[in-house]
């Protein structure tokens, strides 16, 4: 029973409908707001934790009291007499830690040392601590921000909040800060304020994502810096410089600009050393300088991964009392970003925010033992609140509810078991043992060796409990993932039978009305390989490195489908037999078109060393970089010319001669012309204008492009000729191109064949100018080679007749999108998105309009195979309008399966891999691998 269109209509609408529902539960369901402890820290920090203490509330009279009370009160509590009454907190977006300190013993790049001359002389000098400070993924700035002022982890979603920061009110450093009556000035990335409204007395606040502006970003906070230097009436200074991650953006860590953005940066810490930190030769006032690092970049300047190069981040404190003996102790020290926000509230004398997970930096203390201990202690004490909180069966002895506990026990025993009893004895042996020193020195027969075994066992139950806090998985509601999982599995079902029922019912018509032979009807060598070609993708899905290393499946299985489909031709060849002249002109044409799509595919796959562990070895790309930008310019202009060149071809092959192909011929034109001159005027490899003169242009460029496209769609199928007459088709025929004898009465569709063509051609070339403006220059070549291959598979299809699978052809093309998708240098990361390009002819920080560049720009090569589907409907129906036939057939197999294949491999896919993660949510890569792709 044959199935009409309406009903083919609906039953894809629930199909996609049940898709948006389950992967919507999903995501609320798998990447839920990470919980946190309700409430601050206030004076109860300072006591060892109770039973008591996370049911009952605060004291009215403690939240209510006056800083300067609130101060004295924490003071008193803590034992310990804050370290400093100022913090100047320099935050340079971007710098990986391995410009300032070296890596791996190593000292920084020679470049980056005679950059940053004064900064080297302190960490040599011994005055100033640098650490390697480890982020977390996602490295993106508002969570790392986060994570330096609260000590919490982030929830991976928080990727997404990062362009539309909200208010933070969990715990934090400067909320505590501010408790205590502290006045903050903010200079620079206007995260801060979003973050936390109404703290600052002065601020001056510059957007943090218009990249292209490598230059005033940093001069709007430097303005201000000398009078705030001089003034007395602030606490904290906060000055986030966002010039080093836009140069990183633009062109990359090797740009030549990096070398003296890290100049000024240390002329910044220059004027503040001096300014501000020598002058102090009383002990009435004490400043520290932070400089700080929210994340560190990869090669081509991105982030938002976990590599090193992305979560190297730097931690380096100038001003401590205490200074280090040699240069190596200064310099290669590892910490957590996390580890910042409890070490600076114990130097400033606040509360650690309760949701910390960090340690304190022992090094940035005085080597007092009372003080060292003490702060050891309280670290302990936060942390053991925060377990108590998340291990409902954690039960201490009698440690969280009367005191230190019993102190003949041994502290030296050992800790094995489940997880509550490790971190239980862990806690009672650091207890004791800080005990057991307390009670000796009272008889003053304590001793050094005594001391440190205290410390050892202090850090040894804060590195396990802060690992073990770090590390666990968010709960996530099994019931809504298992509904979300349910509708999409659904979902799959109906796509799925809707695409197998569709190939059932064409060709049974087809072997109605061409006799097809019964082996005909058999599955193929080249279906057989497609269906293969997707179990194997949800197989890899389970392997993290295969995830990492997507691209090598596609490459590898696209390249094979076509030698396939080559073999397939041969086949077909009568055998014995002298090819007529028709015949070997459409041998030839298929033959050179697969050989033409496998030659561009190998060079794409060269272009770019995609994936994640391999991006070091040599590619197209890289040889091109090192040659220069010159080169790579050349390439920029010799694609845009070919753009243009294959792109008046491919109109001009529908022989007629209409005003209205000349206009959109016309329109394509002069964008691709208007490019070419953005190319020539302002486009440069390394450096980026963000001048009113290219920002006009490349808006005068998307003007073009969205009225060509807009129009083509809106005018063409009412303004293309009626070459065939409805009324009689016995009269004289006046068409472009050869049309069948028994087909000369379904002129609608003739006309709907040549109106989709040139639509289709037309939103396929306006994408290429788009992406050629967008992409990294580096890019041009690969999107010129996409086009080639557009145009090379609908050749092959032209000419491989009514014997063609329909279904294999749009797999072909879907595969073929997916490879020049990792082809563009894009991976299952999010290192790899182009910021930089989201910016280009935007005045003015637009959110909505960067994003929807960002968007543009990432999936170009799998949304250019989904235009290109409106040009394969025009293709395929050439062979596809027989003589009574009825419409619903013709528009299924016109618009069914480039609709449905799609839809269906997308559905098959996306279920298998949320599968994938519900099995894997508990993985040590769930975050860092898994959940990106």
């Amino acid at each position: 029973m044959s199935c009409s269109c309406t009903k083919w209509f609906l039953l894809t609408l629930a199909g996609v409908t049940l898709q948006l529902i389950g992967l919507s539960l999903f995501v609320f369901g798998f990447f839920p707001v990470k919980p946190a402890l309700s409430g601050f820290s206030g004076p109860e920090s300072y006591n060892a934790p109770a039973c008591d203490d996370l049911v009952r509330n605060r004291n009215p009279s403690e939240i209510s009291r006056p800083p300067d009370q609130l101060r004295s009160l924490y003071q008193e509590l803590s034992g310990l007499p804050p370290s400093f009454d100022r913090l100047i907190l320099m935050v340079v977006d971007g710098l990986p830690a391995e410009f300032v300190l070296g890596k791996d013993g190593m000292p920084p790049r020679k470049v980056f040392v005679e950059a940053m001359p004064y900064t080297q002389s302190l960490l040599a000098s011994g005055k100033a601590i640098g650490y390697h400070a480890k982020a977390a993924p996602p490295t993106v700035t508002m969570p790392r921000l986060k994570a330096m002022v609260s000590g919490a982890i982030g929830g991976f979603l928080d990727v997404a909040f990062n362009f539309n920061t909200q208010a933070f009110l969990d715990d934090n450093l400067l909320g505590q800060l501010f408790s205590i009556g502290w006045k903050m000035v903010m200079l620079g990335d206007e995260t801060w304020l979003k973050l936390f409204p109404g703290l600052f007395t002065r601020h001056d606040g510059v957007s943090s994502f218009f990249v292209k502006d490598t230059v005033e970003v940093d001069k709007n906070v430097s303005r201000h810096l000398g009078n705030e230097l001089r003034r007395d009436d602030w606490n904290l200074l906060i000055l986030h410089y966002l010039g080093l991650d836009h140069v990183g953006h633009v062109g990359g860590r090797n740009s030549v600009l990096m070398a003296p953005k890290l100049a000024e940066m240390d002329e910044i810490v220059k004027m503040i050393h001096t300014s501000t930190i020598l002058t102090q030769e009383n002990d009435q006032e004490h400043t520290l300088l932070m400089v700080v690092s929210d994340h560190g970049m990869t090669e081509h300047g991105n982030h938002g991964g976990s590599s090193f190069e992305e979560t190297d981040s730097l931690a380096l404190f100038i001003g401590l009392r205490n200074h280090v003996s040699d240069y190596a102790s200064a310099t290669q020290n590892t910490v957590h970003q996390v580890d910042i926000a409890p070490t600076l509230a114990l130097l400033l004398g606040v509360p650690i925010p309760k949701n910390s997970v960090g340690v304190m930096i022992s090094e940035t203390f005085d080597l007092l033992k009372d003080d060292q201990l003490r702060a050891l202690e309280l670290n302990s004490w936060q942390l053991l609140r925060l377990l108590q909180a998340q291990l409902s069966e954690l039960s201490c002895g009698n440690i969280p509810c009367n005191g230190v506990g019993d102190t003949q026990k041994s502290g030296t025993s050992d800790c094995n078991g489940s997880i509550e009893k490790m971190l239980c004895c862990l806690y009672v042996n650091a207890a004791v043992l800080h005990s057991s020193w307390k009670s000796k020195r009272v008889a003053e027969s304590n001793s050094w060796e005594d001391y440190s075994i205290a410390v050892a066992a202090y850090n040894k139950f804060l590195k396990t409990a802060s690992e073990w806090l770090s590390s666990r998985a968010t709960d996530k509601p099994v019931g809504l993932l298992a509904f979300g999982v349910a509708a999409l599995l659904l979902s799959c079902l109906i796509l799925s039978s809707l695409v197998l029922y569709m190939c059932r019912e064409v060709y049974l018509v087809e072997k109605l009305r061409l006799s097809y032979p019964n082996d005909m009807c058999r599955w193929l060598l080249d279906e057989i390989f497609v269906i293969g070609v997707i179990l194997i993708l949800v197989i890899s899905m389970t392997s993290s490195s295969m995830v990492e290393e997507e691209h090598y499946i596609w490459h590898f299985m696209t390249s094979t489908l076509f030698l396939l489909l080559l073999r397939k031709t041969a086949q077909l060849l009568p055998a014995g037999s002298i090819l007529s002249e028709e015949q070997s002109r459409k041998c030839r044409f298929q033959i050179c078109s697969i050989l033409v799509l496998v030659i561009c595919g190998r060079i794409m796959r060269s272009w770019h060393q995609g994936g994640v562990n391999w991006t070091n070895l040599p590619d197209i790309s890289k040889w091109l970089e090192q040659a220069g930008s010159d080169h790579v310019k050349t390439f920029q202009l010799v694609s845009g010319c070919l753009v243009i060149c294959f792109g008046l071809y491919s109109l001009s092959l529908l022989e007629s001669k209409q005003i209205t192909i000349v206009v959109v011929g016309f329109s394509f034109s002069l964008s691709g012309l208007l490019l070419l001159l953005h190319i020539l005027k302002f486009q440069d490899y390394k450096l980026a204008s963000s001048s009113y003169g290219a920002t006009l242009l490349a808006q005068i460029i998307y003007a073009v492009l969205a009225t060509t496209t807009v129009g083509s769609f809106v005018t063409l199928p009412w303004l293309m000729p009626i070459r065939i007459s409805n009324m009689d088709s016995n009269n004289d025929i006046n068409s472009s191109s050869p049309v069948p004898s028994d087909v000369q009465y379904k002129s609608p569709w003739l006309e709907l064949r040549d109106s989709l063509y040139v639509i289709g051609w037309a939103y396929i070339l306006c994408w290429c100018v788009l992406q050629l403006l967008l992409q990294q220059p580096i890019n041009s070549m690969p999107i010129l080679l996409l086009l080639v291959e557009i145009m090379a598979s609908m050749l092959y299809f032209f000419f491989e007749g009514p014997h063609c699978t329909e279904w294999v052809e749009v797999s072909a093309l879907y595969f073929l999108g997916m490879a020049g998708h990792f082809a563009l240098g894009n991976s299952n990361t999010l290192a790899t998105i182009d910021v930089a390009g989201a910016f280009i002819g935007i005045s003015n920080h637009s959110t909505v309009l960067s994003g929807i560049l960002m968007l543009i720009i990432t999936y170009a090569s799998p949304m250019l195979v989904l235009i290109s589907m409106v040009v394969y409907m025009s293709v395929n129906s050439y062979h596809s309008i027989p003589q009574k036939t009825d419409s619903g057939h013709l528009l299924k197999r016109m618009l069914g399966f480039p609709c449905l294949v799609p839809l269906g491999l997308n559905s098959i896919l996306l279920t298998a891999y949320t599968i994938v993660l519900l099995l894997m949510r508990n993985h040590l890569f769930v975050w860092s691998v898994f959940s990106p792709k």
